[in-house]
């Protein structure tokens, strides 16, 4: 039953954007007539995942005359927890395009944006109840091409092509990765359907067939160091396509990695250290570089990759247990990776549905171009804090939740015995210095962006977004308050996850109640909701009041202070910026971020204007990549001369050749 619904909403789905294509350029009808379709599309998804997890699930197989495939699908435990948040964030993208990417304001490309918008969600519904190796790939190729399209929305600026040729080509490279990893598994097991691939996790390709995992599916993911596509990809796409991009596209990545590890019923110990050592380096530099960052957006774009390395170091810590035979570490494992797939989905969207509510008011994403937008946009301001405070993992919010569940896992490992003791002492410690850095990236962005004075006239004619994109924006903060304040409710659904994750010795598995105080968790933050809330409704009316008493006094004595500390005419200038903030945590790893900084020259008693620009680029696209792929133009350039467009040449070049291999036989 639940899969038949999925269908009719991957249907609806892909579907949802071909109406408009056929409606007038400047129409309103078509954006109306979309998002209605996906939201029908959305509730469909939604139930047949609820319907799955209730256990009413059943594998739908049909014939079809692609060569070597089957239509097969099924919506698992598993399944089902993806196919929840992508249904969630995609309704929500709707929503608040109405209003953020408005057919009569963007009449050349607002269509093509819809209609591919619903391709890239169908795309992702599909991949992940596939059950067949041919129909997977042609989920991940749908959702791939769709996101290329939609990263290149706006295709009249240079910046956005750049980005999405960098993003196709990592695209084609995972794709290539993922090609390779399923004709091993079809040589090993003799089969495309994915109940079958337990066969050859068996066979001596094992090892081969994860590493080709890793990449392909890493490259999706963002995990460092193969994360070169996703910051550009993110800053320069539409908001609402980011929120999508950045809460459920890279995800599959960490699906497909999921499923695999899966299927493996006795994984090597170091399929878990890489796992572990993949997530702690992914969490520390990605968090280091969203600290460098200018841009709003691409900050949070390089925050995307140190969750990526949260959800991996619960992964390990499963792997790990499967392959120590300790059930508990299984279960913690996967249930705080797939929470925090969750989470991040929520918090993550929320903040670039932010940022976009931000950019839509002020048309720019540079952090130091702003200032002072809490007075002028309230609720964007407390829509961001909420997603900062859920992101850095403090209560009374989601993100401690998941955390939680990491850290008890990588507690679990650390103390029981040789095998995952490393890991354990080192990814612990590396997960608390992420959620350091992170408060520190957040208060800078917060402070730079929201609070002070405005420091441009952009920032100074800021304005609150519509309903609709404050509405999208409620729904993601309400989620995440929901699972912070509500943690013991999703027992339930994250033990049932485990079941399916575990496969026969899922039995012997722990509930996740027995092994998380969820309940004092919730319990605690609920406690502290409250306090804060009476509190700062208390300081409101303290502070309101003595303002309006001093000025009222200073007002009828005519009065001014005697020492006003050389701040009589304070200017926006006067103000922290976002690179004088971290410009001591951005040097402390340096020998990572690699910064480049531009200061004046200072020349005699009355210099001339000068300014001061930093910058941090990313060491492995900009520094390694970019240069190798330019040498090695400049190297195929002077080859150019023998292509001079003479067929009697060619026909040389042939025999020549042909001559060569004869005397080489």
């Amino acid at each position: 039953m639940s899969e038949w619904i999925l269908l009719l909403a991957i249907a609806l789905a892909g579907l949802s954007g071909v109406p408009g294509l056929l409606s007038p350029r400047h129409g309103r009808a078509c954006e109306r007539v979309f998002t209605l379709v996906m939201s029908v599309a959305a509730a469909g998804a939604c139930t047949a995942a609820a319907l799955a997890l209730l256990g009413w699930s059943r594998e739908l197989r049909a014939s079809w005359p692609v060569p070597g495939g089957r239509f097969a699908i099924q919506v698992d435990a598993i399944s089902a927890m993806f196919v929840i948040q992508i249904a969630v964030l995609a309704a929500v993208g709707a929503w608040y395009g109405l209003e953020y990417w408005a057919q009569r304001e963007h009449p050349q490309n607002g269509r093509k944006l819809r209609a591919f918008f619903g391709a890239v969600t169908a795309g992702m519904l599909l991949l992940v109840v596939a059950r067949h190796a041919v129909l997977f790939l042609m989920g991940w190729e749908i959702m791939a091409l769709s996101a290329f399209l939609l990263v290149c929305t706006e295709d009249e600026k240079p910046t956005a092509r750049e980005v999405g040729y960098v993003y196709l080509l990592a695209a084609r490279a995972g794709t290539l990765c993922l090609f390779a990893m399923f004709a091993l598994l079809g040589a090993a097991s003799g089969t495309l359907d994915m109940d079958g691939f337990s066969r050859a996790l068996a066979s001596p390709f094992r090892d081969a067939i994860f590493v080709l995992a890793l990449c392909g599916f890493g490259i999706k993911a963002g995990v460092m160091p193969l994360h070169v596509w996703l910051p550009g990809a993110h800053a320069n796409a539409p908001s609402h396509v980011s929120a999508l991009m950045s809460g459920v596209l890279i995800k599959t990545g960490i699906y497909g990695l999921v499923r695999l590890t899966a299927l493996c019923d006795a994984p090597p110990l170091w399929w878990g250290h890489v796992l572990v050592a993949a997530g702690a380096v992914s969490g520390v530099l990605g968090v280091g570089f969203a600290i460098g960052q200018h841009d709003m957006k691409r900050l949070l774009a390089y925050h995307s990759v140190e969750n990526i390395g949260i959800i991996l170091l619960g992964l390990g810590v499963a792997v790990l247990g499967r392959s120590l035979g300790r059930p508990e570490l299984v279960a913690l494992g996967v249930a705080g990776a797939l929470l925090h797939v969750w989470n991040h989905g929520l918090f993550k969207a929320l903040l670039f549905l932010s940022a976009g509510s931000v950019l839509h008011a002020t048309g720019t994403r540079e952090i130091d171009r702003l200032g002072g937008l809490l007075r002028r946009m309230p609720w964007t301001g407390l829509a961001f804090l909420v997603g900062a405070v859920a992101i850095c993992g403090l209560p009374p919010l989601n993100g401690l939740v998941s955390e939680l569940l990491v850290y008890l896992g990588l507690f679990r490992a650390s103390t029981g015995g040789p095998g995952p003791w490393l890991a354990g002492v080192l990814a612990a410690p590396a997960l608390a210095f992420v959620g350091g850095l992170a408060v520190a990236c957040f208060v800078k962005v917060f402070g730079a962006v929201f609070l002070g004075h405005p420091r441009t006239a952009d920032a100074e004619g800021a304005h609150e977004g519509g309903p609709a994109m404050l509405t999208a924006m409620a729904v993601l903060a309400a989620g995440c308050l929901f699972i912070g304040l509500g943690a013991p409710l999703l027992s339930g659904v994250l033990n049932a996850a485990v079941s399916a994750w575990a496969g026969p010795t899922a039995a012997a598995a722990p509930a996740i109640h027995e092994l998380a105080p969820l309940g004092w968790v919730s319990m605690t933050s609920a406690v502290l909701l409250i306090v804060l809330v009476l509190a700062s409704a208390l300081l409101f009316k303290r502070v309101r009041a003595r303002a309006l008493a001093t000025s009222s006094a200073a007002k009828d004595a005519g009065e001014v202070g005697t020492w006003d500390c050389g701040y009589a005419a304070p200017s926006a200038r006067m103000q922290y910026t976002s690179s004088s903030f971290a410009g001591i945590l951005v040097s402390f790893l340096g020998w990572a971020l690699h910064p480049s900084a531009h200061g004046p020259k200072i020349d005699g008693p009355f210099p001339s204007a000068a300014a001061f620009h930093s910058h941090v680029p990313d060491t492995v696209l900009d520094r390694a990549i970019t240069p190798s792929f330019s040498l090695v133009g400049r190297f195929l350039a002077r080859l150019r001369p023998i292509q001079r467009g003479s067929i009697h040449l060619y026909l040389l070049y042939i025999l020549g050749t042909l001559i060569a291999l004869l005397f080489w036989r």
